[in-house]
């Protein structure tokens, strides 16, 4: 009987830090690095960083997309079984230049959301 209280003491209170994950973790941000202007016409490289405090098969960043000027380009998702590689990783796209540019990008962490998206506009030469 001595054992079983144990037991039920040690799984409630894993239970209880699981379902307090704020304590110990955070929504999934990203930052956006592209150039400020560049050439109607050349390509440019958008690297996209995610950051999460934790990524493990219960909470982990579950997909993150890149919109430009409205339409989405880039789009990874993420599962239980097939997590991002890290706390923080980034993510690089290619993409033509044919005007001016407003990119969005946002991650979301499957338990606690996003912190929002993340915007950058790149003016033409």
């Amino acid at each position: 009987m001595r054992y079983f209280k144990t037991i039920v003491f040690v799984f409630a209170v894993l239970l209880s830090m699981g379902l307090a994950t704020d304590a110990f973790a955070n929504r999934s941000a990203v930052t956006i690095e592209a150039p400020d202007s560049a050439a109607v016409g050349s390509e440019i490289t958008i690297k996209i960083t995610v950051t999460h405090s934790a990524n493990n098969f219960m909470h982990y960043t579950n997909w993150v997309y890149v919109m430009v000027n409205g339409k989405e380009v880039e789009r990874w998702e993420y599962s239980w079984n097939k997590k991002p590689s890290d706390a923080t990783f980034t993510r690089e796209i290619r993409y033509k230049v044919t005007g001016p540019l407003e990119i969005k990008a946002e991650a979301n962490c499957n338990i606690h959301g996003s912190k929002g998206p993340a915007t950058k506009t790149i003016a033409v030469q």
